[in-house]
């Protein structure tokens, strides 16, 4: 599973953090989430998957 951030959309809100802490991260001076890892167990794909349905920018784009 491939997890890609669009960091020209991502504005910062954290719903991915919410919803999938073991995938995404954001610091108490970051404007923008970070991938916690740059490969993801496909275990974490439903999770991953509804972080990025959840994007309000759409910023997140999830492969197989």
């Amino acid at each position: 599973m491939d997890v890609e951030v669009d960091y020209r959309r991502c504005e910062g809100h954290a719903v991915c953090v919410a919803v999938a802490p073991e995938v995404f991260d954001i610091g108490d001076d970051d404007e923008q989430v970070r991938l916690v890892a740059d490969t993801f167990d496909p275990s974490l794909h439903d999770v991953a998957t509804l972080a990025a349905k959840r994007c309000p920018t759409q910023a997140i784009r999830i492969t197989a």
